[in-house]
C-alpha cells in the first residue's frame, strides 16, 4: 500500500466551498450571518429539538451548559477517567470539584457503579446531595467514540438525586436509541444539555466549532446569549452577565450546513465500514473488535480494537509507530484523566474498567473516505504485526 491511511480525517464532497465562497461575498463573516440561524434551524431538525445554538468548539459547549447549570466554586461535579480531557476541564474553568466515577465495558459512564456512589458515599438531604459537605451539582456523561451511555438508569440516578445531566455528544451526532424508554431519542437529547463537537476529525467539520441543545428551548436562548458576551442592549452595550466569546462563526456555520446535508451519508458509511472491519477480524486471537450498546444505532465514529495483553506484551506506543511504518494511522485510547497533572489528587471511585481498557484499547482508521481494500489491508497488518508480537 503507497498510500498514507490517516485515522479520522474531514471529507468535503458537497456544497461546502459554494456555501464558504457565499458567506465571504455576503461579508458575514464573523458570529453574525445568514449561515449560523440555518446551521442551528438544520440541527435542530436532525435531532428533532426545537432549539440549538451553535458555538465554537464543544469544549465552550460543555462550559457553557456548566454556567447555565450553576455549577459554581466548590461544587461538586461527576465525571469520567477515560475520556479526552476537555470533557472534564470546564469543571475546572469552574472551580468546582470532579469526582471520577469508572467506566463500563461501553467505555461509558457506569451507571450502578454512580448510583452506588451517590448512594454510599454521599449524604441526601432536604433535596440536596453532598460529597464530604459540598453540593454535587451534575454528572458529565460522554458517549464515547460514538456508543450510547446507558442512559436510561443515569437518568433514574439524575432524577432521584437532582443532579444536572451534561451530556458530552461531541463524538455522538447521529447515535440514538431504537429500543427502550428512549427509543428514537438521538444522544445529546435525553440529558438537561447535550453538546457536540465539529472539529476536524469528527463525523462533520465546521473546522472548529461544537452546539449545545436542551429540553427547555428557554434553556437554549439563555446559553446563545451567553455565548455572545451577554449584551443585553444591544445600542449602549449593556451586560448583566459574564459572557464569553463562543459564538460560531459564519464561515464555520456555511462549512457546517453543507456537512449536514451529507451526515445521513457519511453515518451510512460508517457502519458499513464497522462491519467490514468486523468481518475481517472475527476470531482473530489477540485483538477483538469492540462492538457498540445493544438497543442503539451509533454512528460508529470510532473503531476499537481490544488488544489480548495476556499475549501482546508490547507498548501501545511502540504497536502504534509499527503501524506507522506500514503507513497505518492508529492511536491509544487517552491517558486516563486522574492520572494526569492537572488533576493529581482528585477523588476517584472504583476504578477498575477505565485502567484496563486505557491499556488495551488500539483506534484504527475509520475516515468515510476509506476504501474496502485500506480497510482489508489495515486489518491484515494489524493482525499481522500483533500476531507477531505474541509469538515473537
Amino acid at each position: 500500500m503507497n498510500k498514507f491511511i490517516p485515522l479520522s480525517i474531514p471529507n468535503f464532497e458537497g456544497n461546502e466551498e459554494k456555501y464558504v465562497v457565499d458567506a465571504i461575498a455576503s461579508t458575514f463573516v464573523s458570529t453574525v450571518g445568514g449561515y449560523v440561524s440555518r446551521m442551528e434551524k438544520e440541527l435542530a431538525s436532525f435531532l428533532n429539538v426545537d432549539n440549538v445554538a451553535v458555538c465554537q468548539s464543544g469544549t465552550s459547549a460543555l462550559h457553557l451548559s456548566m454556567v447555565d447549570a450553576g455549577v459554581k466554586p466548590g461544587n461538586v461535579v461527576l465525571v469520567p477517567p477515560l475520556t479526552f480531557i476537555a470533557a472534564v476541564n470546564p469543571v475546572k474553568y469552574q472551580f468546582a470539584t470532579p469526582v471520577f466515577i469508572d467506566c463500563d465495558d461501553s467505555f461509558c459512564l457506569d451507571p450502578v457503579k454512580l448510583r452506588s456512589f451517590c448512594e454510599e458515599e454521599c449524604v441526601w438531604n432536604d433535596g440536596v446531595l453532598k460529597y464530604n459537605g459540598a453540593d454535587v451539582k451534575a454528572i458529565v456523561v460522554v458517549h464515547v467514540f460514538g456508543n450510547m451511555a446507558d442512559m436510561e438508569s443515569i437518568m433514574d440516578t439524575a432524577e432521584k438525586y437532582n443532579l444536572k445531566v451534561i451530556e458530552d455528544a461531541t463524538e455522538a451526532l447521529g447515535t440514538k436509541y431504537t429500543d427502550g424508554r428512549y427509543a428514537g431519542k438521538f444522544a445529546g437529547t435525553i440529558g438537561d444539555y447535550g453538546c457536540y463537537s465539529f472539529n476536524g476529525n469528527k463525523i462533520i467539520t465546521t473546522g472548529g466549532g461544537g452546539a449545545v441543545t436542551s429540553g427547555n428551548s428557554a434553556t437554549v436562548d439563555h446559553i446563545r446569549f451567553l455565548s455572545t458576551q451577554a449584551k443585553t442592549d444591544p445600542h449602549y452595550y449593556i451586560h448583566d452577565e459574564v459572557g464569553y466569546n463562543y459564538r460560531m462563526t459564519n464561515l464555520q456555520a456555511a462549512l457546517g450546513v453543507a456537512q449536514l446535508e451529507e451526515l445521513p451519508e457519511f453515518i451510512k458509511r460508517k457502519q458499513k465500514n464497522f462491519d467490514l472491519y468486523k468481518s475481517e477480524f472475527e476470531g482473530f486471537k489477540y485483538g477483538k473488535l469492540i462492538d457498540f450498546r445493544s438497543g442503539t444505532e451509533s454512528n460508529k465514529w470510532f473503531y476499537s480494537i481490544e488488544i489480548d495483553r495476556e499475549h501482546v506484551k508490547a507498548s501501545m506506543r511502540e504497536i502504534i509507530i509499527s503501524l506507522e511504518k506500514d503507513k497505518i494511522q492508529t492511536r491509544a485510547i487517552w491517558g486516563l484523566i486522574n492520572e494526569q497533572k492537572p488533576y493529581e489528587g482528585e477523588v476517584t471511585y472504583k476504578l477498575e474498567k477505565a485502567p484496563y481498557y486505557a491499556e488495551r484499547i488500539l483506534n484504527i482508521p475509520s475516515s468515510t473516505q476509506i476504501t474496502e481494500e485500506e480497510i482489508k489491508y489495515v486489518a491484515d497488518k494489524v493482525k499481522q504485526l500483533l500476531e507477531g508480537l505474541a509469538n515473537g
